[in-house]
């Protein structure tokens, strides 16, 4: 006996007719198994797939057209019957659908669909351990490329005519000449702050002249080289991480390798030559901005002329107050070139990871610089400078 499938649409043939051979179904597939028709044979496809049988075979030889729904039927009726311990057969399919039909994945309603949610603090464990593992790979990695890129400094000093001289000036020109403007006006207004809260605190005490004391001494030691690091990784570091990172996507880093020429030393080192000279530079114009926004409120609030706060200021700081920023400069400039060349070349091809790794570069040389910073302040401390 042959069952017949409702009527398709304007189609005079059945979508699929079903015939019983002893204990054996047969369903005879034809015409376009797409998804109108899937729609509507839904659930006559649910009725054959739960009869009583011993074998289900499946002919596609009629098929004259099949979508991702249509394999989708068909995919989910063989698994049906299967899922009964029926032995299921798909005869004479169409070379042409058989990678559609491959890719017809049934979800499996046992299975869910998202894992289920973890304790709140396992998972922040987890997160945390992973943070931790991450930020160990990326200490990892940045310290092979700074150990490469003393490698590469090493061979240009034994070599000075391979260094990018011109290069190298341009840099110092891009990331200290042009820095003086935006580095001196933030550090001016910061030491206006700082004096202007400071004397604030100190007039309580009758201890006005003291705030040129604050001003001098955080300024010369703190202030001013980090005011200038931080502007300068923002600035400077996210260019390096975007320059660099751009001509990764256009492959103009690979085509120097294939050229026989070493992209630290064409790309790193007159970035880092250049930010470690005009950073101790940086971080003299930064301090004498802060001082002389703390001597334009000692000037207006505590009626300090500009003589009296040199006066005072010359007591109040020692050489050291103003050596330590020196001494900080090229240890930071070294710190956010590296990080920011470093970044530029993990960038892989697409625009969406230069703004990735342009913020990653940001973010993690100020982190550096801070906890440098810190660990600075400890060792002076215990030196006693």
């Amino acid at each position: 006996m042959a069952d017949a499938a409702p009527d398709a649409g304007t189609s005079t043939q059945a979508p699929f007719i079903v015939d019983a051979d002893g204990g054996s179904l047969i369903l005879r597939l034809a015409g376009r198994w797409m998804l109108d028709t899937v729609v509507r044979l839904d659930r006559d496809l649910r009725d054959v797939a739960e009869r009583p049988c011993d074998r289900v075979v499946i002919d596609a030889a009629g098929l004259s057209g099949l979508d991702s729904a249509g394999a989708w039927a068909i995919r989910r009726t063989l698994e049906r019957v299967e899922a009964r311990g029926i032995v299921t057969e798909l005869r004479a399919l169409p070379e042409a659908y058989r990678p559609i039909l491959e890719k017809a994945v049934v979800p499996d309603p046992s299975v869910p669909v998202a894992p289920p949610a973890g304790n709140v603090v396992t998972t922040l464990l987890e997160r945390a351990g992973r943070a931790v593992l991450h930020a160990g790979q990326v200490a990892r990695n940045l310290s092979g490329f700074f150990g490469f890129t003393l490698v590469s400094l090493g061979g240009v000093i034994a070599r000075p005519w391979r260094l990018r001289l011109t290069a190298t000036v341009a840099q110092m020109e891009a990331t200290g000449l042009n820095a003086l403007p935006i580095v001196g006006l933030l550090c001016f207004l910061v030491g206006i702050v700082l004096a202007y809260m400071g004397a604030l605190q100190l007039q309580q005490f009758g201890a006005d002249i003291l705030t040129v004391n604050l001003v001098g001494v955080a300024v010369l030691r703190e202030i001013g080289i980090l005011l200038a690091a931080i502007i300068v990784a923002g600035r400077s570091g996210s260019a390096f991480a975007a320059q660099i990172g751009t001509m990764k996507v256009n492959q103009e880093v690979d085509a120097l390798e294939t050229m026989g020429l070493s992209a630290v030393e064409v790309l790193v080192l007159p970035r880092v030559i250049a930010l470690m000279i005009v950073m101790p530079l940086l971080t003299v114009w930064a301090d004498a901005a802060g001082l002389l926004g703390g001597s334009v409120v000692a000037l207006f609030l505590l009626d300090l002329s500009f003589a009296q706060f040199l006066a005072q200021l010359k007591g109040a700081v020692q050489f050291w107050d103003f050596g330590t920023g020196l001494l900080k400069a090229p240890v930071f400039a070294l710190v956010i070139a590296l990080v920011g060349c470093y970044d530029g070349l993990r960038v892989s091809g697409s625009a969406e990871s230069v703004g990735q790794y342009t913020t990653r570069a940001v973010v993690e040389s100020i982190f550096l610089v801070i906890v440098l910073d810190a660990a600075f302040a400890v060792a002076f401390a215990e030196l006693g400078i």
